[in-house]
C-alpha cells in the first residue's frame, strides 16, 4: 500500500513537474508578444537556455543548499523511493528556474545575452536556495524561531508569492536598475513606449502561464494526500478578479488584461490553501490594480524602463499576496488561520528586500566583469546573440523584420 502510495506522488509531482516546465514556454511568448520584432529571436533562446542553465546550477548546487541533498555526493537517493526525491528535485527545479525567466523580461532588448547567463547561474546555484530553504525547509531557524516564537505563526507562503515571485520581481527590478533605459525609450522626460509586437504572441503566453500555473499552485502540495480543491477555486477566483480588475483599471487595454490574470495569480500564490475564494477574488482584484496603476507610473513618471512591467507584476504583487495571506487567510475574514499579520508582513517585506540586495550584488558583479550592456550598435540592430548573429546579411534583416 505504502508503496502505491509513493508511486503516485511520483506521477504527481511529474505532472506538476510538466506543467510547471510549460510555464516556460508562456514567460518566452509573453515577452516575444512584447519587445520589438528584431529581439524576438533572442527572447525565445535566452528563456530556454535560462531554464537549462538553472536546472544544472539548481542540480549541482542550489537543491543542496535549500534541502540538504546533494545527488553528486549520494547515490542511493536516486533510487529510493521509486524516485521520489527526483521528481520533487524535477517539480520544485522549475519553481527555480522561474526566476531568471522573470528577470528576463525587465532587462529585454538591451541585456547581453553571456552575462546574463551567468547571473543565471548566481541567482539560481546560490541566491535563491537560501530564501528557499530558509521558507520551505526551515532552515536558519527563522520559521520555527523568529516567525512563531515572536510574530504568532511561521511566515506562510504555500506556491511563492514570495519565494519565487517577489524575489524574481525585486532582483529583476535591481538589474533593470543597473542596466538603465533603452535607447531612445525617453526624450527629455518624455516616455516614448514602442507598442507590443504581437498581441496574439503576447495573449498566447498569458494563456499558457494560467493554464500551468494550476500545476504550479495546487500540485504545491507535493503529494496526492495533501492535494486541495480550495487551492484550485482560489487560483481561478484571483485570475478572474485580477482579469476583471485590470480591464478596468487598464481601460481595455490588451496588455493589461492578459497581464492581470497573471497578476492575480502571482498575488494568491502565498495563501491559495487558507483564503476564502471571495478573499482570494479580493486579493486578485487588488493585484491587478497595482499592477496597472504602478507600471505605468513606473514606467512613465519615474522612466524606469522595465519591459514587461515584471517589478510590477511579480515583485509588488508578490509582495501584496504575502502580505494578503495574513488578511484574508485569518479565520475573522473566512480564512482557514493559522497566520498572522505581522509575520505575513515582515516575512514579505523581508523577502522582497532579499531580492533586491541580491539582484543588486549579482548584476553588480556580473557587469563589472563582462559588460551587462549591449553596445549601442547592438542595441540598434538586436544583434546580441551568440547562437544566430543578426547583422550579418542587412538584407535579410529588413525581409524578416529583425530591424
Amino acid at each position: 500500500m505504502e508503496q502505491a502510495q509513493q508511486g503516485a506522488d511520483v506521477f504527481f509531482l511529474l505532472m506538476g513537474a510538466i506543467l510547471v516546465f510549460a510555464m516556460h514556454g508562456g514567460f518566452a511568448f509573453l515577452e516575444v508578444g512584447t519587445v520589438r520584432h528584431k529581439n524576438q529571436v533572442n527572447a525565445l533562446v535566452k528563456i530556454l537556455v535560462d531554464f537549462a542553465i538553472s536546472t544544472v546550477a539548481y542540480f549541482a548546487i542550489g537543491y543542496s543548499i535549500s534541502y540538504g541533498v546533494s545527488f553528486l555526493a549520494n547515490a542511493e537517493t536516486l533510487s529510493s523511493a521509486q524516485g521520489l526525491d527526483l521528481v520533487k528535485f524535477f517539480f520544485l527545479a522549475t519553481f527555480a528556474a522561474a526566476v531568471p525567466a522573470i528577470v528576463s523580461g525587465g532587462i529585454a532588448e538591451r541585456a547581453r545575452f553571456v552575462p546574463q547567463c551567468a547571473a543565471t547561474a548566481l541567482l539560481v546555484g546560490f541566491a535563491y536556495p537560501l530564501i528557499e530553504g530558509a521558507v520551505w525547509n526551515k532552515n536558519f531557524g527563522l520559521q520555527d524561531g523568529f516567525f512563531a516564537t515572536t510574530l504568532g505563526a511561521p511566515f506562510k507562503d504555500f506556491a511563492g508569492s514570495i519565494v519565487v515571485h517577489a524575489f524574481g520581481g525585486w532582483a529583476a527590478f535591481a538589474a533593470v536598475r543597473q542596466l538603465g533605459a533603452r535607447i531612445g525609450r525617453y526624450d527629455r522626460g518624455r516616455s516614448i513606449s514602442p507598442p507590443p509586437s504581437s498581441i496574439p504572441w503576447l495573449a498566447m503566453g498569458s494563456w499558457l502561464l494560467c493554464v500551468g500555473w494550476f500545476g504550479f499552485n495546487v500540485m504545491s502540495a507535493q503529494s496526492l494526500k495533501g492535494i486541495s480543491g480550495l487551492v484550485a477555486i482560489n487560483s481561478l477566483m484571483a485570475m478572474c478578479g485580477g482579469i476583471l480588475a485590470a480591464l478596468i483599471a487598464g481601460r481595455n487595454d490588451p496588455g493589461f488584461v492578459h497581464n492581470g490574470a497573471l497578476a492575480g495569480l502571482v498575488a494568491v500564490c502565498a495563501g491559495s490553501d487558507v483564503m476564502h475564494p471571495l478573499g482570494a477574488l479580493a486579493t486578485g482584484a487588488v493585484a491587478g490594480v497595482v499592477f496597472v496603476q504602478m507600471f505605468q507610473i513606473s514606467t512613465n513618471k519615474w522612466q524606469i524602463d522595465d519591459v514587461l512591467g515584471v517589478w510590477a507584476l511579480h515583485g509588488l504583487c508578490g509582495l501584496w499576496g504575502g502580505i494578503a495571506c495574513g488578511i484574508f487567510g485569518l479565520t475573522a475574514l473566512g480564512g482557514l488561520g493559522g497566520v498572522t499579520f505581522a509575520s505575513q508582513l515582515v516575512g514579505s517585506l523581508a523577502g522582497a528586500l532579499f531580492g533586491f540586495i541580491a539582484g543588486t550584488v549579482i548584476y553588480f558583479i556580473v557587469d563589472k566583469l563582462f559588460g551587462f550592456r549591449m553596445s549601442a550598435d547592438d542595441e540598434r540592430r538586436g544583434a546580441d546573440l551568440a547562437i544566430h548573429k543578426i547583422g550579418a546579411n542587412p538584407e535579410d534583416d529588413v525581409r524578416l523584420g529583425r530591424v
